[in-house]
């Protein structure tokens, strides 16, 4: 199972509202993340700074192209704009994916 992991700036006082929107997030977009074949979907902040984390059961490409031909994920990053800085990689559409330099199994 490949693996995704991004990072994302919450804007300056706007921590408690990302968390609400979180805890709120539409069920339409969790049913596309899992059609999607993303699982284990976790977001830790520290400060002003997110780092999200995912596995691709259908891999990272596959998951990618589902969310950028997805109205329902243009919804929510306009959505989020107001309360996060996302850098947007402009061949997938999607947060750059971090580069993995280490791992335990």
């Amino acid at each position: 199972m490949e693996k995704y992991a991004w990072k994302a700036t919450v804007k300056e006082g706007m921590l408690e509202e990302y968390i609400r929107r979180h805890d709120n997030i539409w069920p339409e977009l969790k049913d596309l993340l899992k059609s999607a074949g993303i699982c284990n979907y976790t977001i830790w902040n520290t400060g002003s700074e997110l780092f999200g984390y995912y596995e691709c059961e259908k891999g990272v490409a596959y998951a990618a192209k589902v969310q950028a031909e997805s109205p329902i994920v243009d919804k929510w990053n306009e959505y989020m704009k107001d309360v996060m800085v996302m850098e947007m990689d402009p061949e997938t559409g999607a947060q750059p994916l971090l580069k993995k330099v280490f791992t335990l199994d």
